[in-house]
């Protein structure tokens, strides 16, 4: 029985304490059937071979602590497994630090005599129903720790393993690619479906870029976070010869030194502080994480001693060397994350090499940050990946079935990031009851889904950001707005900033149109925001502000009686009280150099197939893109109200009769521009529509939701 067993290293749990105090790490066994078996042992060999392959075949993966392993180990349950995450889940982010990295890293760097092996963080999941794995490959340390900061926000959606490699093992490059090729390789034969991530950080860049390059097949995402690729142009060569005739007892310098060259204390220290906190509270605590940050940065002469930096730079060159010599067979997706300030390597100028060299890449550059940049603050993997739309559980990217919901954090960070917008604005919101009255507030929409929320589009979409904010903040429920094709593309991709208002709007589940969407969204009994008018009603001409410029097709009534949507009408006033509109499509198409841009994006655009209602006539095919020239104003206030409901749950009539179906789009487009027409009358009652008014409210008062507005 024994000769059919083929045994292969993986680890299905490394069982973390909350203190991150690791248990235990066991084989797996695959016998012919498809079940798998977990085999324990209670002896570890030591040795000292370097070749995977035969420790392999002479010893078990071992507890890194402790150097034995638990006799009973348990296989994952499914009842373990998620089946859907709700807005603002809590991600972790910022719960753990670069502190609690240097103390687990100094505990499992204790030599066991073991292979390189995988392990699981505890904090790693439940994961989702069919998450994807993501193998973490780790930069020069080796512990496989690097993760800290963002493993309990991955474990939500993916099967996280993470690579170890032992202090002292002295594994080639070349078995350290052999070692994850196999993983990679099992794990796409049992899933074949489903793409496996390649996290890879520094060092581990360059071996995801290995196994991508060996294995052009098989569905892989990179996402390499500064990779090493650029080492031989750097002058870390010459610290060999350093090294090498340093004294030993001056070597436990070195870690310091190299700390800040690897990273930025400060973005460091920030991690685990509220940027919203008063500055003299943001200072103190900044300066207690420096001196703790400081204290423990001793451990990295333990976790990278002498010799082993030695041979880690030695490794460093035959990566680099032998990934670049194979970046022409690599075909998987590549995402980059470089630094800006990246005192290691020349980060910047290496990931636009990489992207001109790979076939499918995609470059983010993270102006302020140093070269570990997953250690440090302001950088959340997840989120990255998310509104990237690199995150998916299949062959495609899925726009609905794929989408993760913002966590607690994200909208932390994007209250954050717009609250000056929010505090100039202070959008009033009012909904209507079944018996028509108005109350302030999002009471009269139903909870429940399908809601198709259809509304007015205002000037450049001004309105976007403090609706969707609010309904989430409110109702705890997530819009999906139905968006234009051209803000998944690289015409609007972000390379120079961190993230864009149009990451946020993915962030936030923004949809390309499509009939397929639509119907998806409606299926999974969404709240979605739908503006018929699309670009041609926010990118009106002057004297436009305020009319409804929507389709003659009755676009949405069929597909939302389909599946009986509540259909709630909404009109939303404020954009004529922050900003003119001084240059329409007219004045700008007949300045030379302006029109002939607009042209050519559009046209191509058009080549691409990111055009909208192309069939239709009428001012609303069609649309050509464009920014139109704005002069801000003193800010006034932005009014929101939700008309009555219109209920088409049963009414199989508005399916099936169009000529029904048009009568009550007509009147849900009445139902609209009635809705901005009381808001345009009645802000004139309010007392507080002026900055200058609510400020001074304000100062003696909570937040913006508190201040009064005109009587409904």
């Amino acid at each position: 029985m024994a000769s059919f067993v083929q045994t292969f290293w993986a680890a299905p749990r490394f069982a973390l304490t909350p203190e991150y105090k690791p248990r235990c790490i066991a084989r797996i066994a695959r016998l012919p059937s498809r079940d798998s078996t977990f085999l324990p042992s209670d002896s570890v060999i030591v040795n000292s071979v370097s070749s995977i392959e035969e420790r392999e075949k002479s010893s078990p993966i071992a507890d890194v602590q402790n150097g034995h392993l638990v006799s009973t180990i348990k296989e994952e349950s499914k009842k373990d497994v998620q089946k859907k995450l709700e807005p603002l889940w809590d991600d972790g982010y910022g719960t753990q630090t670069v502190k609690d990295y240097l103390e687990i890293a100094s505990e499992i760097i204790k030599p066991d005599g073991g292979p390189p092996r995988w392990f699981t963080p505890i904090s790693a999941g439940p994961p989702l129903e069919d998450s994807p794995l993501l193998l973490f490959l780790p930069g020069m340390d080796g512990t496989g720790m690097g993760l800290v900061l963002h493993e309990k926000a991955l474990g939500k959606v993916f099967q996280v393993w993470c690579l170890h490699i032992p202090v002292y093992d002295r594994t080639p490059f070349v078995e350290l690619v052999k070692f994850v090729e196999r993983t990679v390789r099992m794990k796409h034969a049992s899933s074949p479906n489903k793409p496996i991530y390649l996290v890879g950080d520094s060092f581990g860049g360059c071996l995801a870029l290995a196994v991508a390059a060996h294995n052009p097949k098989i569905d892989l995402v990179l996402i390499l976070a500064n990779p090493a690729t650029s080492f031989g142009s750097t002058q870390l060569q010459s610290l060999l010869p350093l090294l090498e005739s340093l004294p030993d007892e001056f070597h436990v310098t070195v870690p310091y030194l190299l700390s800040f060259i690897m990273g930025d204390p400060m973005k460091m220290a920030m991690v685990n502080i509220d940027s919203m906190l008063p500055p003299g509270q943001i200072s103190q605590r900044l300066s207690s994480n420096l001196i703790d940050l400081l204290v423990h940065l001793s451990g990295l002469a333990d976790i990278i001693p002498k010799e082993t930096l030695l041979w880690k730079l030695k490794l460093l060159r035959s990566a680099s060397s032998y990934s670049n010599s194979r970046l022409h067979a690599v075909n998987a997706e590549v995402l980059v994350l470089a630094s800006g300030k990246d005192n290691m390597l020349p980060s910047g100028n290496e990931s636009q090499r990489l992207k001109n060299s790979l076939r499918n890449c995609k470059v983010r550059y993270f102006k302020d940050n140093g070269h570990t940049i997953l250690l440090e603050d302001g950088v959340n993997l997840l989120s990255i990946i998310k509104y990237t739309n690199k995150y998916r559980r299949s062959k495609r990217h899925d726009f609905v079935m794929d989408f993760v919901p913002p966590s607690r954090s994200e909208f932390k960070n994007t209250l954050k990031d717009n609250r000056f917008y929010l505090d100039c604005t202070s959008p009033v919101m009012l909904s209507t009851m079944e018996n028509g009255k108005i109350v302030r507030g999002l009471a009269g929409i139903p909870c429940e889904g399908p809601v198709l929320l259809v509304g007015y589009h205002m000037l450049m979409g001004l309105e976007i950001v403090p609706l969707v904010q609010e309904y989430l903040r409110l109702r705890k429920i997530l819009l999906r707005g139905i968006a234009h094709p051209t803000l998944f593309t690289q015409l609007v991709e972000s390379q120079t900033n961190e993230t864009s208002f149009f990451d946020t709007l993915r962030l936030y589940g923004a949809t390309p149109v499509s009939a397929s969407n639509f119907f998806k969204l409606l299926a999974t009994k969404s709240h979605v925001l739908l503006y018929p008018g699309g670009a041609r009603e926010a990118l009106h001409r002057k004297g436009e502000e305020y009319k409804v410029i929507w389709p003659d097709q009755q676009e949405f009534i069929r597909m939302g009686a389909k599946f009986g949507a509540t259909i709630v009408p909404f009109g939303v006033v404020g954009e004529d009280d922050i900003a003119q509109l001084v240059l329409d499509y007219e004045d700008l198409k007949s300045i030379p150099i302006l029109g002939d841009r607009i042209r050519h994006d559009n046209e191509l655009a058009t080549r691409n197939g990111l055009t909208v209602r192309t069939e239709m006539n009428g001012e609303v095919a069609n649309q050509a893109l464009y920014i139109p020239g704005l002069l801000p104003k003193i800010p006034g206030r932005f009014y929101f109200l939700f008309g009555k409901p219109f209920h088409t749950k049963g009414r199989q009539d508005l399916v099936k009769d169009r000529e029904k179906a048009r009568e009550l789009y007509l009147q849900v487009k009445s139902e609209v521009q009635n809705n901005m027409n009381y808001l345009l009358k009645k802000r004139e009652e309010d007392p507080y529509r002026s900055v200058i008014d609510r400020t001074a409210y304000r100062a003696f008062s909570a937040t913006f939701d508190d201040i009064p507005t005109f009587d409904y």
